[in-house]
């Protein structure tokens, strides 16, 4: 898992798979999917009923209930992550920080702003800008270092977004300059036009250079999600599972997914490799962050200590 300095990204198999669902995302609508949630109603039941499945973690996008629109408001995501922490209070919650629609720091920041229990675990952090089919992810080198720089402030640990090489250079350029601290968890995303694809070599490149320290999952746009999610899990790895970034359960199409069905998929897939699901539990030690049941995001020094052990990093003290 690791070794002294260096980092061996290449987890062993019995390392448990971590699962970061995500269901709604800013682009998939009713009319294109009746199963896609949008009101906070909607998000919270599929995410309650994914972790009744089992997950470690949810990847948040909020949106204007009328307009399915994407909001950056946090009454919003307040409400979404009250609904989740009601009944799963240990649940990691990850809120989207995107570029894609809003340009504005104080737009894109207002999620981080929630305190007490509706603090969100994780912001996520795309560490470039994006071309999609249609459009693009706008992330400033200065946007991308102020998202960094407040994260730190308010305790909140960044999920790295990488669709490219680089990407993991820059994660490496903001840990030098102290703007991103180990240890990391990364998301991985392949399969879009214009970057790395579900592709062996491309793959190994991108984990060889990611950040010491750094927990990997990976998830592929629309055909490609099983495709990396396979990958993953047969490597050691866990995945980014949902219907944000793929909304057919087939590569033929012939069958609209729910994010339910894409959950248990991860697990069959799981099961055949013989490896757990991660318990969110898990996850909080080794990312070192606070316990969850009213305590949210990274844990401060006092609280935890890390040391490496043969499984990875692990809380020594609390």
């Amino acid at each position: 898992m690791v070794h002294g300095s260096k980092p061996d990204h290449h987890r062993p198999l019995h390392q448990d798979v971590i699962v970061n669902f995500t269901p709604t995302g800013m682009i998939p609508t009713k009319a294109e999917t009746p199963h896609v949630p949008i009101t906070p109603a909607e998000i919270i039941e599929d995410v309650l009923q994914a972790a009744e499945i089992g997950i470690t973690m949810v990847h948040l996008h909020a949106r204007d209930p009328r307009s399915e629109q994407p909001t950056y408001r946090r009454d919003v995501y307040g409400e979404i992550i009250a609904g989740i922490r009601d009944v799963r209070p240990d649940l990691i919650v990850c809120v989207s920080l995107s570029g894609r629609t809003f340009s504005g720091f104080e737009q894109r920041a207002e999620p981080l702003t929630l305190t007490g229990g509706l603090k969100p675990d994780m912001g996520s952090l795309t560490l470039s800008s994006v071309n999609f089919n249609r459009q693009t992810s706008v992330n400033e080198p200065d946007m991308i270092q102020a998202l960094a720089r407040e994260m730190q402030r308010q305790g909140i640990l960044p999920e790295l977004e990488v669709f490219d090489l680089g990407m993991v250079n820059y994660a490496n350029y903001l840990e030098r300059k102290g703007l991103l601290t180990g240890p990391h968890y990364a998301n991985i995303i392949l399969g879009n036009i214009a970057c790395a694809q579900v592709d062996l070599l491309h793959i190994g490149v991108l984990l060889k250079d990611l950040p010491a320290n750094t927990f990997w999952s990976l998830g592929g746009i629309g055909d490609m999600q099983l495709t990396a999610n396979s990958v993953a899990i047969a490597s050691g790895g866990s995945v980014r599972v949902g219907l944000e970034d793929n909304i057919w359960y087939d590569s033929r199409r012939t069958r609209l997914a729910r994010n339910s069905d894409l959950v248990r998929r991860i697990h069959v897939l799981a099961e055949a490799n013989e490896r757990h699901i991660m318990a969110p539990s898990k996850l909080r030690t080794l990312l070192s962050l606070e316990p969850g049941y009213g305590s949210y995001g990274r844990a401060t020094q006092e609280r935890s200590a890390t040391s490496l052990d043969g499984d990875g990093l692990r809380l020594i003290s609390a």
